[in-house]
């Protein structure tokens, strides 16, 4: 067993105890944080490594002194930022990522996401994300629990007709271009984009080529609320709380924005590209 999993094992027994002297049963506590039972059981029992935010809400729902939760804090920062945690993440299974994002997504109500290489999750198709998650299984030796994943990206989608939340998306041209499945395949994603366009909660907004970007899009990242910036690389999903660095993100979103085409000019470049997959699909 590595330092990591015996420190993970650790932080686990510790939750476990909070809340069993909380008297609470995991079901329970999960009600209390808008989560799936499982993601408790994982938890605890090390399955996967609990983040800040997580350890956070914990210790509020358990009523842990402030040492307790400062504590708990210090040790999932230590364990987020080992060298190996995207190897521990991904071998936890596609699915219990997926269960991670769909809590975070439920205590948000202003979604900002720039994405410049891919289809942003909340707005995959199914057959998009399947090819998509078998990328990611064959480049991280992930857990094999591609339909699971699948289906729990499919539910977090729900939170898409909640009218009290508010999204904003800005992507690419080159984005809906990038060939992560068949031309079959794309033609139904930019048709889902279509669609969802149109809800009066979101905003599409694509960057044409031919437009001068203000940076350069390194990459992708989501804004939840006024309260943290996730910002993926390949090795590592980096959370930034710090109000800088949110403040510095929220601008390079605006900046983004400014060059995108949203309502209908971005619904007209997104079918120029989807008459350029049908022409790729074979009759």
């Amino acid at each position: 067993m590595t330092s990591f999993q015996q420190a993970r094992i650790d932080l686990g027994s510790q939750l476990r105890q909070l809340r069993e002297a909380a008297h609470l049963s995991g079901k329970e506590l999960a009600g209390r944080l808008r989560w799936q039972p499982s993601k408790v059981s994982r938890l605890e029992n090390a399955r996967q490594t609990a983040t800040e935010d997580d350890v956070v809400v914990w210790a509020q729902a358990v009523n842990a002194s402030p040492d307790t939760t400062d504590e708990l804090i210090r040790q999932s920062i230590a364990l987020l930022e080992r060298h190996d945690d995207w190897k521990q993440r991904h071998r936890s299974g596609l699915a219990a990522i997926q269960e991670d994002v769909r809590d975070l997504e439920a205590r948000t109500k202003v979604f900002r996401v720039f994405e410049p290489g891919i289809i942003v999750g909340l707005l995959q198709t199914s057959e998009y994300a399947r090819h998509v998650f078998r990328k990611v299984k064959r480049l991280y030796s992930a857990a094999d629990q591609i339909d699971a994943a699948v289906r729990v990206r499919m539910q977090r989608q729900e939170i898409l007709y909640d009218r009290t939340r508010t999204f904003r998306f800005v992507v690419t041209e080159a984005a809906l271009r990038t060939m992560l499945a068949p031309p079959e395949v794309m033609r139904g994603q930019l048709d889902r984009l279509l669609a969802v366009s149109t809800l009066p909660n979101v905003e599409f907004g694509v960057i044409p080529f031919g437009t001068e970007l203000p940076a350069n899009p390194v990459n992708g990242f989501w804004i939840y609320n006024e309260a943290m910036v996730a910002v993926a690389t390949m090795t590592k999903d980096l959370i930034l709380r710090d109000p800088d660095d949110i403040a510095f993100y929220v601008r390079a979103f605006d900046d983004y924005a400014k060059a995108a085409e949203f309502g209908e000019p971005g619904r007209e470049v997104i079918i120029a590209i989807l008459h350029d997959y049908r022409k790729q699909t074979p009759h």
